[in-house]
């Protein structure tokens, strides 16, 4: 008679696992089948965490975005050696291009200098790689691509993080709902996830807002303080081995991309 008790909690804590468990499987999917559900679910989820009617409202209008998970499933250019990456992304033609804009922009360019310690080279070279200097930003739904990502069981819980401050920034009139990037949600003229926004993005242009589309000045003063949260150090060299190429490393994981930024950004520089 004294166990019934315990053995009904142990039985009630049991059932209490299961359908704890049962909610986080359903957080993560590894196809479209299971993402109105999930939806539902992370929007409740964001209304209690804060998220406000804006965000919440732009919830509704992503899609399960197969685009981003095929390009998440090939990303085949990273294992090129640097030559043909090089080659692939037209590394000469960006340095090219990029002595040029550093004239153009050259007090832009002086005064993120000055401010950041970070010289235009890799700037140019991060802007030109990454959207081809502002001629390509992508043009899938960055919401429903961030959203995609949160929900797919490879990377789910550091896409949530993403999901959440791509909310926060259309909260606050820094992202449009209907916005359009890259295929995993990179925004703007360097393509910063959402979550460096918030920890990096630089009102650069002085108008209230961090806007890294139409804003050169915001987008490569944003990329600079990127850098130097990073561990750049004013002066010091950013080729391999050098000094500051650790912050390059903190910009893109791939090898081949760190070395090419490099590259590029000496050949910019000289």
């Amino acid at each position: 008679m004294i166990l019934k008790p315990f053995m009904k909690s142990l039985a009630a804590a049991a059932v209490s696992l299961i359908l704890v468990q049962g909610a986080l499987a359903a957080q993560c999917g590894n196809n479209s089948s299971g993402y109105a559900a999930w939806l539902a679910q992370f929007k409740a989820e964001a209304a209690r965490n804060g998220i406000g009617k804006r965000g919440l409202a732009a919830l509704d209008t992503t899609r399960y975005a197969q685009k981003t998970i095929n390009a998440d499933r090939n990303q085949k250019s990273f294992r090129y050696s640097l030559d043909k990456f090089m080659q692939v992304r037209g590394g000469t033609a960006i340095a090219r291009r990029g002595k040029g804009l550093k004239q153009t922009h050259a007090r832009l360019f002086a005064n993120i200098e000055k401010q950041y310690g970070v010289p235009p080279g890799p700037l140019l070279a991060i802007w030109g790689m990454e959207t081809g200097f502002g001629g390509f930003m992508g043009n899938e739904h960055t919401l429903s691509a961030v959203a995609t990502l949160a929900y797919d069981c490879r990377r789910s819980e550091f896409f949530r993080d993403q999901l959440y401050s791509a909310l926060k920034l259309i909260d606050r009139g820094w992202l449009a709902p209907n916005a359009r990037g890259a295929m995993h949600g990179e925004i703007g003229q360097t393509q910063f996830l959402p979550a460096n926004v918030l920890r990096y993005g630089v009102d650069a242009d002085g108008n209230g807002v961090v806007d890294l589309v139409r804003s050169i000045p915001d987008a490569l003063a944003s990329t600079a303080n990127f850098l130097r949260a990073h561990g750049w150090r004013p002066g010091a060299g950013y080729q391999p081995g050098e000094p500051n190429f650790r912050a390059l490393q903190g910009w893109n994981a791939a090898s081949v991309y760190q070395q090419a930024i490099a590259l590029i950004g000496a050949q910019i520089d000289r």
